[in-house]
């Protein structure tokens, strides 16, 4: 049966997320076999450390060098041709374990979620060392250069504006699929709020705010949190720490108000329960987090992107009527409580994230990929 081989790189989350929502897709789409790779496992120790802190410690601690650097190689020609002269030389260096991978795994078809396999799967396809077919999952809502590679057998990418950046680049319009970012199937499957909410004993009589904090300062969180606890608004808050292991303590003082419940959460494995269930969701704007918010048809309040494919991705919250997108955690209780405040606001953003959201993107991306190795094993 066939094989697909799933490969990201262990940057950030989003990119490891989108492989796994796919390989849950090909496991439910044929009984073949499905293998998730970190191309990074396959690279020297040394190089495997310096790329993936060099990316988070950059975005962190100095997201505007991080920006100037992602927007300027995207558009610059000079900066570019370097960049990717540098990135060629480096990932030759530090993907070539991926090679025996491939060797072992004889995958029927390899799909990345990152970039950085693809300048050496790219190489093999040229000197005919690599028959298989190759494609490119889009995980942020714009491609950046350092995703196109003409050579690719299929794109996914998660709407029109990206597809159009990619043939601008001299991608072939029939490459190129409008998925969706891919995420859990199981998002797919509609869920009763209400028993969500009696489930993890949250209130039905109020509206749920969830505040995901993971990526965020702790400083940033505490005052959005105070804000809305003074600001009057009746609802339920829920916190939702994530990675970051510091913010339960540093938000420990902290008590519900007369009108605002307060609940503050490390780690879970409930994040779609809460999306489902609530009124409004406040995140960051990864790809994957905005993907699964849509999908749910949740209206978003973006903070703090990181300049470069965040900020992409807020933009396209904005443009799609789906939220707002805010700079300032001083303002974030104002614009909630104003959201709140006028329903018929927040029933035009939650129709606009219906409308944009693609709960079955890894469902039709694996549909696809196995139509592609039918009509190749047949033709």
């Amino acid at each position: 049966m066939p094989r697909v081989l799933l490969l990201h790189a262990s940057v950030g989350t989003g990119h490891k997320r989108a492989a796994e929502a796919l390989a849950t897709a090909f496991e439910r789409r044929q009984p073949g076999e499905v293998r998730v790779e970190d191309v990074l496992d396959h690279t020297p120790r040394l190089f495997r450390l310096a790329y993936a802190r060099s990316y988070l410690e950059l975005t962190d601690r100095a997201p505007l060098v991080w920006g100037y650097f992602y927007t300027q190689s995207n558009a610059d020609p000079d900066l570019a041709e370097i960049t990717n002269n540098i990135r060629k030389l480096v990932e030759s260096i530090g993907t070539n374990g991926l090679k025996e991978v491939i060797k072992s795994f004889q995958p029927n078809a390899i799909i990345c979620t990152h970039f950085l396999p693809m300048e050496l799967l790219v190489r093999l396809k040229r000197s005919a060392q690599l028959p298989q077919p190759v494609y490119c999952v889009v995980t942020d809502h714009a491609a950046h250069t350092f995703w196109t590679y003409t050579e690719i057998d299929g794109y996914f990418v998660p709407d029109a504006q990206t597809r159009d950046q990619l043939i601008e680049r001299g991608v072939a319009p029939n490459q190129i699929t409008v998925s969706g970012i891919p995420i859990d199937p199981a998002i797919a499957e509609p869920k009763d709020p209400n028993a969500v909410r009696w489930q993890h004993g949250l209130r039905p009589d109020r509206p749920l705010l969830t505040l995901f904090g993971g990526g965020v300062a702790n400083e940033r969180i505490r005052t959005i949190v105070q804000g809305l606890l003074a600001s009057g608004a009746e609802a339920t808050l829920v916190v939702v720490a994530g990675r970051n292991t510091t913010m339960v303590e540093a938000l420990s003082d902290l008590q519900s108000s007369p009108t605002m419940d307060l609940r503050v959460l490390g780690y879970i494995t409930y994040v779609d329960d809460l999306i489902t269930t609530s009124d409004i969701v406040v995140t960051k704007a990864g790809g994957l987090i905005v993907s699964e918010v849509l999908a749910r048809g949740v209206p978003l309040v973006v903070i703090d992107p990181i300049p470069g494919q965040e900020e992409w991705n807020a933009d396209y919250v904005v443009s799609s009527g789906s939220g707002v997108q805010l700079r300032m955690a001083e303002t974030v209780p104002q614009t909630v409580k104003h959201m709140l405040q006028r329903p018929a606001v927040l029933q035009e953003m939650r129709r606009c994230a219906v409308e944009v959201g693609r709960p079955r993107s890894a469902l039709e991306i694996a549909e696809q990929v196995m139509d592609d190795l039918t009509q190749k094993r047949h033709g």
